[in-house]
């Protein structure tokens, strides 16, 4: 089982900004030290949700002040930048780390943010696809041209090329976030593995799997692609001596974060959006993942892996909003959890 950090560098009320960032990268520097195995970087523009405008940039900070960790996007946020740029940035950190970038990519949402960087709507609504499939000829092929009617242009060579520094590897891994049966079935078809919310049960990420694996068999996908698929199951983790402390944690600090950032997102087109509550909210993903004691933290990670078959999670840890309180989660996950689990 691989237990990695989610780290969104939420702006929770009454913080600036530099705040949340420095506690973001305190997080990702003590989850290496506490022995977890990844870092998992998420990206939004113009809202406090999250105040991290690019994750392949923060990840190729991380990086370098880390020396074992994996360090992943989740996710670069496709349909707002060029699949081959990405795909460049994405080469050299693969090579330039010896091979310890993970790139998540996801669709994202019809937010003001396709306007800004001139994408369109249509860029979400339909681009996608087109999207993934340059950016995995980018990062698997020694050249590459372009010959649809948004991304056209001549071959030309891929230059770092991701797999030649490293024997055997033909470049960084590509998981794909995925919220629908649709998107299920496009990186099902692909080979790439999942990326599943946090805030969906253990009952939905395993008919996920199942969908995915019926559909890449119907690709064609190898029974081995299909068995090893290292599909990641994003949740929230915070860990303290009592259950009810855990909780209480949460709900008592989340619920202001998520009120403030989710009502930031502005959408391009002006279309209504529900919006959830945000204590239910909250308690919704308490009984969800592991939040408690390291013991019951540990049975939760253990059943959700039996369950779905998914054996990577990234946990989002900053809960509480305070950086202390941060560090000391992230290191209990690390000595009080892990051991059970490995």
């Amino acid at each position: 089982m691989h237990v990695g950090s989610f780290v969104l560098a939420a702006q929770f009320p009454g913080q600036g900004q530099g705040e949340a960032l420095h506690r973001a990268v305190r997080s990702a520097e003590v989850a290496e030290e506490a022995g977890l195995d990844a870092v998992w970087l998420a990206e939004h523009h113009f809202v406090p949700y999250g105040t991290c405008p690019s994750a392949i940039t923060l990840a190729a900070y991380l990086l370098g002040r880390t020396h074992r960790i994996r360090i992943g996007t989740a996710v670069s946020v496709l349909p707002t930048v060029h699949p081959v740029a990405l795909g460049e940035q994405a080469a050299l950190l693969h090579l330039t780390s010896g091979g310890r970038f993970s790139l998540g990519v996801g669709r994202g949402g019809p937010w003001v943010d396709l306007e800004v960087f001139g994408a369109g709507l249509a860029a979400y609504e339909h681009g996608f696809p087109e999207s993934l499939d340059l950016l995995v000829r980018w990062l698997r092929e020694p050249s590459v041209a372009g010959a649809s009617e948004r991304f056209s242009f001549r071959e030309v060579p891929v230059v770092p090329r991701p797999s030649e520094a490293l024997s055997g590897v033909p470049g960084p891994e590509v998981v794909v976030a995925c919220t629908s049966p649709a998107s299920v079935r496009l990186a099902a078809e692909r080979g790439l593995p999942m990326l599943l919310g946090m805030h969906v049960g253990d009952e939905e990420k395993a008919e996920m799997v199942a969908l995915w694996r019926q559909h890449a068999r119907t690709a064609g996908r190898s029974p081995d692609e299909i068995l090893t698929a290292a599909h990641v199951s994003a949740g929230v983790c915070q860990i303290a001596d009592r259950r009810t402390d855990a909780v209480e944690t949460l709900v008592k600090a989340m619920p202001g974060w998520l009120k403030q950032g989710l009502d930031a997102h502005v959408t391009v087109d002006g279309r209504p959006r529900s919006m959830r509550d945000p204590v239910a909210y909250t308690e919704l993903l308490c009984g969800l993942h592991p939040v408690g004691t390291p013991r019951l933290c540990a049975d939760r990670l253990a059943a959700t892996s039996e369950r779905t078959g998914i054996a990577r999670f990234a946990l989002l840890v900053e809960g509480s909003g305070d950086l202390a309180a941060t560090e000391e989660n992230v290191r209990r996950l690390g000595a009080e959890v892990l051991p059970h689990l490995r």
